[in-house]
């Protein structure tokens, strides 16, 4: 399987004008799981968004050792605004390579893919696969996996699945992050963006992502989307069926009352999305089980996230963690455990 992707480091991290810290999810993703990798920040004017990195323009970061300017948010749609344009052309001439997760692909850009052949950089567009997939054919995989799923969008997925694989991986199991978004690409160099396949071979992609294996090998699968967003439901089920999951964790935002970027949509009850999840994902492995849920409590004090567990654990006889928050051996041990 070869799905890498070299990527210059360090970066320069480009959070635009955006408002809103959940679209923003990739600057803060790279920025918490590649440290090392993020010299600072950069941003125009209207920009709500601060990433607690030094402020630098492309010309300085250049001049500080910066090899690319990471694009870190992902307006709805994926779109590349115009306004955007003039920075990217300052980055190629600064002699920064230009790293996006958008739909929109750089060479669309006017003048950039031209500017960038003159100045020696390249454009990196993770989200586009390199390569065609086959169609799914649900056939049974050797190895073992797990993949997180969600009541909603952008609410922890990815967090969750990382930090699973780190405490798998501190306990001498044999684990791999398999990253399914631009986002986890880019912290792990590796992945397929699965909402840039075409709908017939998304379920083959997970399948080629996730292939056969070591009987004790895990693969710990970033999940997308939700099944319950209208406008994300397909990707997440083809994801499924093609991530064939011995395990699934569910990822929930207790402090959200609708999904979103959809008021008229509320979140589902946990004890609804945890069966609707099993009932989908048993198409291509009828032993699938639900071991934990996964709770983005950055919003509570101490007290509120521990009354929080209690009742959630109470409902669905599962433990509850945050990702960020909690140790995560009872977890762990419970993926372990058929």
């Amino acid at each position: 399987m070869s799905h890498s992707i070299e990527l210059r480091k360090p970066y320069l991290i480009f959070v635009g004008d955006e408002d809103s810290a959940p679209y923003a999810k990739t600057a803060y993703g790279v920025r918490d799981w590649a440290p090392e990798a993020c010299l600072a920040q950069t941003q125009l004017p209207g920009c709500a968004v601060d990433l607690a990195l030094p402020h630098m323009s492309p010309e300085q970061a250049a001049e500080a050792g910066a090899r690319s300017l990471l694009i870190g948010v992902a307006p709805r749609g994926g779109r590349i605004p115009a306004t955007w344009e003039p920075l990217l052309h300052r980055a190629v001439q600064a002699g920064l390579d230009i790293v996006s997760g958008m739909h929109t692909t750089l060479d669309e850009i006017p003048g950039l893919s031209e500017a960038a052949r003159k100045r020696g950089v390249t454009l990196v567009d993770v989200r586009h696969p390199r390569q065609t997939f086959p169609v799914g054919t649900g056939r049974k995989r050797t190895g073992k996996r797990l993949a997180t799923v969600g009541t909603d969008c952008v609410l922890g997925k990815k967090y969750t699945a990382l930090a699973i694989a780190k405490a798998m991986r501190a306990r001498g199991i044999d684990a791999d992050f398999r990253a399914t978004g631009q986002t986890g690409i880019m912290i792990c160099g590796s992945g397929i963006a699965i909402d840039a396949v075409v709908s017939d071979f998304i379920s083959g992609a997970a399948e080629t992502l996730s292939p056969d294996a070591a009987p004790e090998h895990w693969d710990v699968i970033e999940g997308q989307g939700s099944l319950f967003h209208p406008s994300y439901a397909g990707v997440t089920l083809g994801l499924l069926h093609g991530s064939q999951p011995d395990v699934l964790i569910l990822c929930h935002d207790p402090t959200r009352q609708h999904l979103k970027g959809l008021a008229d949509f509320p979140i589902v009850p946990l004890p609804f999305a945890a069966k609707r999840y099993l009932e989908e994902a048993r198409l291509t492995n009828a032993n699938v089980r639900l071991a934990g849920v996964s709770l983005n409590t950055s919003q509570l004090d101490d007290a509120e996230r521990a009354r929080l567990f209690a009742e959630t654990e109470s409902v669905l006889q599962l433990p509850c963690f945050d990702p960020m928050k909690s140790r995560l051996d009872a977890l762990v041990d419970r993926i372990l455990t058929p």
